[in-house]
Parts: structure tokens; C-alpha cells; sequence
């Protein structure tokens, strides 16, 4: 199959850049690897020059003015746009005046969502930084090997949240710069920034340099890293938001994925700020939480996972939701049952989508009357999609394989050799197993790979497996995605303990506790299964597949 470059295909050759440090064009994977590239509407046509923050925020203030509320926090925090084009002015001359920050160089940023995190990721840009956007949750185990791979110069990181950092800063990165904010300490960058006028011209940034490194949520052992351009951080939201989502000014948004998941950098930071809108960034709220903030804070556009509104609807608070204009689904596939009760109770029909941190975000979806009850949609204008078979070739209307995309973002990881493994003949296979139908619409079936994906967060099976195996009582473990109608799909542990220890409650309890203090708490295997041992093939390869049929054949039992 061929994918022959034609005037809306990008070529390879990179433009002029404008960093000082090449380490992020360096560690590209060579160009013969890259996905194909298309910018196939008037939208996706760029300059050779462009800073995304500029974009975002500085033209955003001369269409809409300063005063308009551009972040909102359920403690009664209000910035209006002014107020963050002022703060991210002052975050960018700390990082290049008071840190020494040369353009190129990696920033960390750790923190939950709230308008700190907004300023700093928008001030990195500008400062003609690279983003490596991380979770609050993540341990220094996993955050270590992000660092080892992206090497920032320089973390930013919430005052609450600095331990994990110091401890890799100690372990791995000793000329780690780490400063904290939010906080009282005189180093803190919300005090630095007082110093700073409120002004900062923008560095010289090419479209096609890269803005943020985005670790994959799951990742296994050495983590694969995403590479994204200032020109992909327009391109989600000149598609995806503005086809699909079409936020207006008036609009008041929240998201409950961290910053850190790019569905909720798109969502309230990106498809927000570009469109004048209001973001109500939550650090934390349980299912219950979000729909009363939902309800207090005037929200008109919601997006989580489906689990979320699963529960909201168990709780009886679907009535709450009734101002919304658009509810987003992502992170899995919304069960159609939700979807029709919010539909017949609401008269709300949720957009249900498929994005990718390879892809940055959404590109199969569907809204309004273009929704198929059942269906994720069709592909959002400025992509295309097929599926594969197991010979990479498209399969005819009809037939189950693996979901391929082309659009303007595609998979670069850094540095990468499961580049090969991501990149098909210039598609991108995402890991999902779909059907199309004769009228186009693409049908989700299951993941593909060993990831599980539990409540909109992808976990990786052998991450959690080699958390497990450091238990002292632990010999081995095998872990695979057991079906939930809550979650769909909880983290399911099968643990042989050595001789002697007793596989008992409180020892499966031990072990969760063990997984939390480990990774991040949302990994952790919400069942246990004690066995005498697990099975493998011939040449000693666990057969997750034999534990899945375990499963099946014995769903309420732990062994």
C-alpha cells in the first residue's frame, strides 16, 4: 500500500529551528520512520514560525480582551485573561533569567490541575522550552526513568509534591533544578515571579520544534515518550475542537484527566483558552464532587471517562448535569446503556472519542446528530482511518482488525525503537481492535495489547507485575485486565508467595498497599488471586491468556 506525498502531505525535511539546545530534534526517530503526515484542511495551514503559547493565550487576549475569567478553581480562585497572560509572562523570564534556561532545553512540570500548572506549562512554551508534563501521582520509581530519558535542565513542581522529584534529582539527575510553587518558601516561583514585569516576547520557535514530551500513561519498564511540535498543539483543536467540540467564549469547561493525560491538556488548556472560554481546573473530585461542581460553578461543557458518569447516574445525581450543552467521553469506550440514559433523562448526547498520546488527541468522534448510538464515530476532519489485518492490509467493511490513523500529529517517540512496532507503512496502529461499517463508522471491540484500561487510565500489566515481584513474600506474578461494569476493567493480580506464607486477605491487602506505595495508587491490583503457580509456555513465557480464561471460568473465586 502506498502513501505517495502529495501537496496536503508534510515533508520530512525540518525547518529552521529556533532552540539553542538540539537535544529534542536530535532524538527524533529517523524521518523514514515517521507516521505519514496530512493538512488536508484550510485550518491546518502553517507559518514556519509559531509559538503554540502565543497562540494559545497573547492572541486570544487581543480578540477577547483581558477581563474575561480564563481559569476558575472550586476554592473561589477567579485569573482572568490578563492575569495569566501577566503570570505567564513573569514564569517565562524566571525560567530564562533567574534559571538559565536556554531554548531547547526539558522543563518537568508535576502538579495537580489547578492555575499554577496552567501558567508554568504556558510560560515553558514561551520561554522556548520543552513541557514534560508529568502526574502528581507518579512515585519516583516512575519518574525516574522519564527523567533519565528526557533530561530537563530545570522541575517545576507543586510546593505539595516535591519529594519524588528531590529523591530523582538525588538518585539520577543531580543538576536537576528544582523549584516549587504555590507555596510560602522564599524560592517558591509564585515569589519570583513578583519581580518580573509583566511582559516577555515570545522565543522564535519553528512550527515544527518541539513543545512537549508526553510520557505514555502505562508505560512498561523503560518508558516510551511522545514527541509533540508547537504546530500539533494548534492541529488537536484545529480539528477535533473546532469540528467536534466548538466551544464558544461563554463556555465554562471542566475535565477531570490531569494535565499530564493530553485529553485534559486539550481539553482545558488548549480547545479553552484558544476559544476565550473559562476552565474549571479541579485538583481532585470523586464522581459525586464533579457533578456538584458541575452544578455550582455553571459548568457547560463536562469530559471524563465513562466510569464517571457511570457513577454519577448510580449515585442519582445525573440531574445535576442538566446545564450542560456537551458531555465528552474518552479513555474507553462508553458502554451504550449510559449513553441512553444520560440521553433519555438529559436529552444530552455525549461525544464519545478515541484519541492517543501518540496522537496527542481526539481523532475518531462524532457529535449532534452525526452520532451513532454505539459507534466512537467517524474520523474528525483532518484525519482518515482504516483497519488492518494481520498482514498490515486494509480488511473490507465489516471485518474486526486494528484501528489505523493518518492526520497532521502522528507517533515520534523519542528516542525509540517501538517506533517500528507503532508505525505501519505510514499509518498509526493504536493498539485497538475496531470494525468499521459500510457507512463509515468505526465500532470499538477491545485493546490489543496488554494494557488494561481502568476508569479512563491506561495501566501497564507488566509495570504493576514487576511492582508486585518486590514484595519480599512475592516469587512471581501475572497480571491481566479483568472486566468491571464499573470500571471497565479493574487490575487483576495472580501472586505466588513463597513457601511457607499464607495467601490470605491480609496478605492481599499487604500486597495492594505495597503496589500503592510503589506506583501510583491507581495501578494498584484491585484483586488478588493467590495460586501455586503460573502458567507458562515451552520456552517460559507467561500465557496471560490462560489467566484470563481463569478469570471467566471463575469470576468470584480468588484461588
Amino acid at each position: 500500500m502506498s502513501h505517495a506525498p502529495d501537496a496536503a502531505t508534510a515533508a520530512v525535511a525540518l525547518s529552521p529551528s529556533g532552540y539553542t539546545d538540539t537535544f529534542a530534534r536530535d532524538h527524533l526517530p529517523p524521518t523514514a520512520q515517521w507516521p505519514t503526515l496530512e493538512f488536508t484542511t484550510p485550518d491546518l495551514q502553517y507559518p514556519e514560525r509559531l509559538n503554540a503559547a502565543v497562540e494559545l493565550l497573547d492572541a486570544t487576549v487581543a480578540e477577547h480582551g483581558p477581563d474575561r475569567p480564563a481559569l476558575r478553581a472550586p476554592d473561589g480562585t477567579v485569573w482572568s485573561y490578563g492575569e495569566l497572560l501577566r503570570t505567564v509572562n513573569q514564569v517565562a523570564a524566571v525560567l530564562t533569567d533567574d534559571l538559565g534556561l536556554v531554548p531547547g532545553n526539558r522543563v518537568l512540570l508535576r502538579s495537580p490541575n489547578n492555575p499554577w500548572t496552567v501558567a508554568a506549562w504556558l510560560g515553558i512554551l514561551k520561554a522556548g522550552g520543552v513541557v514534560v508534563t508529568t502526574m502528581a501521582a507518579l512515585r519516583a520509581r516512575e519518574l525516574g526513568p522519564i527523567v533519565e530519558k528526557t533530561w530537563p535542565s530545570i522541575a517545576l513542581v507543586d510546593h505539595r509534591f516535591t519529594d519524588d522529584v528531590e529523591t530523582v534529582r538525588d538518585t539520577v539527575a543531580p543538576d536537576l533544578v528544582v523549584v516549587p510553587y504555590g507555596g510560602e518558601a522564599d524560592d517558591d516561583l509564585s515569589r519570583r515571579v513578583t519581580a518580573k514585569p509583566g511582559e516577555f516576547d515570545a522565543v522564535d520557535t519553528a512550527a515544527d520544534d518541539v513543545a512537549l514530551f508526553g510520557p505514555t500513561s502505562g508505560s512498561t519498564g523503560t518508558p516510551k515518550i511522545t514527541t509533540h511540535f508547537h504546530r500539533d498543539v494548534l492541529s488537536i483543536d484545529n480539528t477535533f475542537g473546532r469540528h467536534v467540540l466548538r466551544l464558544t467564549a461563554d463556555d465554562v469547561v471542566a475535565c477531570t484527566a490531569p494535565f499530564a493525560f493530553t485529553f485534559g491538556l486539550g481539553m482545558l488548556v488548549v480547545f479553552t483558552l484558544r476559544a476565550g472560554a473559562c476552565a474549571l481546573v479541579t485538583e481532585q473530585a470523586t464522581p459525586a464532587q464533579l457533578a456538584e461542581l458541575v452544578q455550582e460553578h455553571g459548568v457547560t461543557v463536562l469530559a471524563t471517562a465513562p466510569t464517571a458518569y457511570k457513577q454519577i447516574i448510580k449515585a442519582g445525581h445525573l440531574p445535576r448535569l442538566a446545564g450542560l450543552r456537551t458531555a465528552v467521553s474518552a479513555g474507553e469506550h462508553i458502554p451504550q446503556e449510559v449513553w441512553e440514559q444520560v440521553r433519555s433523562e438529559l436529552g444530552l448526547a455525549i461525544v464519545d472519542g478515541i484519541g492517543a498520546t501518540e496522537m496527542l488527541h481526539i481523532f475518531i468522534s462524532a457529535a449532534g446528530d452525526d452520532i451513532r448510538p454505539g459507534s466512537t464515530g467517524k474520523p474528525v476532519p483532518g484525519y482518515r482511518a482504516t483497519i488492518l489485518g494481520a498482514d498490515d492490509q486494509p480488511v473490507p467493511v465489516g471485518t474486526e482488525g486494528r484501528l489505523a490513523v493518518i492526520g497532521p500529529v502522528g507517533c515520534r517517540y523519542l528516542d525509540d525503537d517501538r517506533q517500528l512496532g507503532y508505525v505501519v507503512d505510514g499509518w498509526n496502529v493504536t493498539g485497538d481492535t475496531f470494525v468499521q461499517d459500510e457507512d463509515g463508522y468505526f465500532f470499538y471491540r477491545a485493546r490489543t495489547d496488554s494494557m488494561i484500561v481502568s476508569s479512563g487510565y491506561n495501566i501497564g500489566a507488566p509495570e504493576v507485575e514487576a511492582a508486585i515481584d518486590t514484595h519480599p513474600d512475592v516469587v512471581e506474578a501475572g497480571v491481566v485486565g479483568e472486566p468491571d461494569p464499573e470500571r471497565g476493567s479493574v487490575v487483576s493480580a495472580f501472586v505466588v508467595l513463597r513457601e511457607g506464607v499464607a495467601g490470605d486477605d491480609a496478605k492481599a491487602k499487604e500486597i495492594q498497599d505495597h503496589v500503592k506505595a510503589t506506583l501510583a495508587p491507581y495501578k494498584y491490583p484491585r484483586r488478588v488471586r493467590f495460586v501455586d503457580q503460573l502458567p507458562r509456555n515451552t520456552s517460559g513465557k507467561l500465557q496471560h491468556f490462560k489467566l484470563r480464561e481463569q478469570i471467566v471460568r471463575n469470576p468470584e473465586e480468588p484461588s
